[in-house]
Order: C-alpha cells, then structure tokens, then sequence
C-alpha cells in the first residue's frame, strides 16, 4: 500500500472481532516500533504487550480498549531518555509517540485496526503490570480485527490553517 493510501485509510478503531492477532502479525508491528527512531538514538522505549486473557482483563481496570485483543502499553524510560541541555526537555513522550505511530502504521499496512488510547489510569497500570519507578506508561495501543465499518475520512482543516511559511 503506498503511504498516502495507508495514513489516509487509518482510523480509530473501537470495536474489534474477538479473533486473536497472529504472531506474525504482532511481531511485525513491534518491529515497527522497534526500528522506529529516538532522540540521540537512546531507544528509552519499552513495550509491554497484554493478549492473554488474563492480561487482557487486568488492564480493562485501567483503560477500555474497545475488545481489543492485543493491546501495546508503550512506556518511556525517564533513566535513559535524551533531555535538552538547555531547558531540561525529556523527549520521552516524543520517542513513545514516534515508536506508537510506527507501530499504529504497520497495523494498519497489515489489515487490521487500532485506537492510540491515553485515557487510561496510570496509577492501575503501574500495579496491576508491576511498571518499575522510572517507566512511565505513556499510552496505549489496541490493536485487531475491526468489527465495523471504515470511518469515513474526517474532515481536516485546510493548509492555510496548518503550514505557516517563515511567520506565524
């Protein structure tokens, strides 16, 4: 799929088949995350992946994931992350968004759906997942089969309300 076809096609999937990822599959989108870059290429991100049911029914205390049969808690490591000299900037954020795109895209690419969920309580995650001080879930991926139809493309504001050349 060429890559304006596959950022137009994605969207927020929330709904899901209760049919499992294949490993394949899972293991291609954590490549993408995997390969995706960082900030002084310190790679400060870790990934936790729930798809057993147990897992599955530990994290719903935190967050809905919309059935979802794989869900990606992607967390930052704040011992390992770049941080700006100049006002002390931590790029964890930054890294686990870029390795969650990357990771959303090549769902996507594969045929199946997922919703980039930070609506979710930290504090549940970090016992019910045992997340050590310094990791910092940052948001999580639901990834599956959809169980709905394609949302239609939104709409999306125009380019003189986005590119701003020399001023603002």
């Amino acid at each position: 799929m060429e890559f304006t076809e596959l950022i137009t096609k994605r969207h927020s999937v929330r709904s899901y088949m209760p049919k499992k990822v294949e490993a394949e599959k899972r293991n291609a989108i954590l490549e993408a995350g995997r390969i995706a870059p960082t900030a002084a290429n310190l790679q400060p991100v870790k990934v936790l992946v729930i798809e057993e049911e147990a897992g599955l029914a530990k994290l719903g205390k935190a967050a809905n994931i919309y059935g979802a049969a794989l869900a990606l808690i992607v967390c930052a490591d704040h011992n390992s992350a770049w941080t700006r000299p100049f006002d002390g900037k931590q790029t964890t954020d930054i890294d686990a968004s870029i390795v969650t795109d990357h990771m959303m895209l090549k769902a996507t690419g594969l045929g199946l759906g997922s919703v980039w969920i930070c609506y979710f309580k930290p504090d549940i995650l970090k016992n019910e997942f045992n997340i050590p001080d310094g990791l910092e879930a940052v948001n999580i991926l639901a990834v599956g089969y959809p169980d709905e139809a394609a949302a239609p493309a939104k709409d999306r504001k125009g380019m003189s309300e986005f590119a701003f050349f020399e001023k603002l």
